[in-house]
């Protein structure tokens, strides 16, 4: 959700943006009857077609490594970081990739989406939920990340309500003073279309992300 709102955010300003998300898995799942899959919000977002976002699917709701380990399909690391950079093309102001997981998710054997992070080099956005247990959760990522010398661009909060309680409110300020890190909240979003999309994302700070 968040990267589509990157996405759309980042369109609505006639931004030459593609989207990606080269993992997915859960494609067999029963279709959500409001919001689509991962690679077709961000197709929504983004005005592409979803095979054009998605490199490789699997059908059952579990690990990428897992995924690919029951399909017999093993993931090639360097076919999928060169099909990844490849569609940062000319044509393309900003790539926005969407990971699957976390960071240590595996993927193949000896290779996580952290790898995968550090290969591409772009800025990171890490991801949370803002309710108990996320300071704890959201500090491991920054230092997992930054362990790996990966460049964090910031922390969005999603979904965010209207009125957050205490809690909510402690864990920004929180993660923002023990993490070193800006921290951003995504509003709650009623309907998957582009319009309510891009007007979520534009509270996002996308230029300090895109420097």
């Amino acid at each position: 959700m968040v990267a589509a709102a990157i996405v759309a955010a980042l369109g609505a300003r006639a931004t030459r943006v593609r989207a990606l998300k080269p993992l997915i898995t859960g494609l067999d799942e029963p279709p959500d009857a409001v919001w689509p899959p991962d690679h077709e919000l961000l197709a929504r977002a983004s005005g592409q077609h979803p095979d054009d976002v998605k490199l490789l699917g699997n059908g059952p709701a579990v690990s990428p490594h897992l995924a690919a380990e029951l399909a017999a399909e093993p993931v090639r690391i360097s076919e999928l970081e060169r099909d990844v950079l490849a569609a940062a093309d000319r044509d393309t102001e900003v790539l926005v990739v969407e990971g699957v997981g976390g960071l240590l998710v595996p993927i193949a054997p000896g290779y996580d989406v952290r790898d995968l992070a550090g290969a591409l080099g772009f800025p990171l956005v890490i991801v949370a939920r803002p309710g108990l247990g996320t300071i704890n959760h959201t500090l491991l990522t920054l230092e997992a990340a930054r362990a790996a010398a990966l460049r964090v661009a910031g922390v969005v909060l999603n979904p965010w309500r209207a009125e957050p309680d205490t809690i909510e409110r402690s864990n920004r300020e929180a993660i923002e003073c023990l993490g070193g890190v800006r921290v951003s909240a995504l509003g709650e979003l009623g309907a998957p279309d582009p319009d309510s999309l891009a007007a979520a994302g534009a509270g996002l700070p996308l230029e300090s992300w895109l420097v």
